[in-house]
């Protein structure tokens, strides 16, 4: 007998409606490999058998089945089983052209977001919707688990001015809802104005850890490998903005932070006394096998999330950061752009979404103070996103 899983997601309640939910309309997909129901099989696979005219496949950063590292721009392809085409959305070109979007009449959206504004799906899914405004296209997004749940944002509020690829619009960098949400903030908050149908899932509430959904996680980039990943990504996310390694080419990319100049045990030590909420900081080695420090040794820390009700990972973030400054100023440096297509503006600041983190961290400003500094503008945020909200 198969067990039920307690959450249905977006695509299982769409599956429930009618063997062909769209009326026998042209559909394009928006997916990756994470675009699976409750047993795991892929929404192409699932749409095809029943006979629904998918006539166009859409594919965000990594790709399709996500075989390609951050930043990597994907081309254009085609469906070998389907014979249809697969129009990147991530490379010189982000939005669906006039062109892409002739051969359809719905462009559904399915796609795992991970809870923070970097992640570039939300974006990927914001051009989508203007195109499919601008174009007359109705657009249905099947919504997913937020695997940190949808409790209180974190972190600052975007400045406008330091808008990019990984953070377009004033989100937090811990936004605290669903990608269908996100959807309906856009769309009538920031008055895009697309034909949108947003399916909710059945079952779901916003205290809930993704482990508690039932449903299975399959990861959404090539290294967002488990929900811990998840987890410790709205804040170790800011290391790529900097010369520390995040980890990528190790088997817990995130989680390990580091670089051949950091001194383990001495950072790991003042991290702890810090007494950060929900996180313990364990020192430690490791040999990333591409990536920065490609078969370098690196010194640095693993973040132990011990209690994700409390944990803030924007504030551990940007703690780390902040030590690492403290203890190897003559080492440390900021990454340099380009990055996420942004030429002239620091890759920390447009992470951040404004450069105050930045200055604060280089003038020596207490953490607490910093912290303080983006509490108004998030109780605003939350009070502006309450309408768009799916979910109690």
């Amino acid at each position: 007998m198969r067990r039920v899983s307690p959450v249905a997601s977006g695509l299982d309640v769409l599956l429930a409606r009618a063997p062909d939910p769209f009326g026998g309309a042209r559909v394009g997909i928006l997916s990756h490999q994470a675009s699976v129901d409750s047993r795991c099989r892929h929404i192409i696979e699932l749409l095809h058998a029943r006979r629904v005219r998918v006539c166009a496949l859409f594919a965000p950063e990594h790709g399709l089945w996500g075989t390609a590292q951050d930043q990597i721009p994907v081309g254009n392809q085609k469906d070998s089983a389907l014979q249809i085409p697969i129009f990147s959305l991530y490379g010189d070109r982000r939005v669906p052209t006039a062109e892409q979007l002739a051969g359809i009449d719905i462009l559904v959206c399915d796609l795992q977001d991970v809870g923070s504004r970097y992640y570039t799906f939300i974006w990927t899914l914001a051009l989508a919707l203007q195109a499919c405004a601008r174009h007359q296209k109705k657009i249905i997004v099947l919504d997913r688990p937020n695997p940190l749940g949808g409790g209180a944002p974190e972190g600052p509020v975007l400045d406008p001015r330091f808008a990019s690829f990984v953070g377009l619009y004033p989100l937090p960098a811990r936004h605290g809802m669903t990608i269908g949400e996100i959807a309906r903030w856009m769309n009538g908050a920031l008055g895009v104005g697309a034909d949108l149908e947003v399916v909710p899932m059945r079952g779901w509430r916003r205290a809930m850890d993704f482990e508690s959904t039932g449903l299975p996680w399959v990861l959404p980039s090539p290294n967002m490998p488990t929900v811990d990943t998840a987890w410790v990504y709205p804040g170790a996310c800011l290391v790529e903005g900097t010369n520390l390694s995040e980890g990528r080419g190790t088997t817990r990319p995130f989680e390990l932070i580091g670089a051949p100049y950091v001194n383990a045990e001495p950072l790991a030590r003042l991290l702890n006394a810090e007494a950060l909420p929900g996180v313990h900081f364990r020192p430690c080695y490791f040999e990333p096998t591409f990536h920065k420090y490609a078969r370098q040794l690196c010194g640095g820390v693993q973040i132990h999330v011990t209690n994700r009700r409390i944990f803030k990972p924007f504030l551990t973030g940007t703690a780390l950061i902040k030590r690492v400054f403290d203890l190897h100023r003559p080492f440390f440096a900021w990454r340099d752009p380009p990055y996420e297509y942004e030429k002239e503006k620091w890759p920390f600041d447009i992470l951040c979404g404004t450069d105050q983190v930045r200055q604060a961290i280089e003038n020596g400003k207490p953490l607490g103070a910093l912290e303080k500094s983006w509490l108004a503008p998030l109780k605003t945020f939350a009070r502006r996103r309450k309408p768009f909200l799916l979910y109690n």
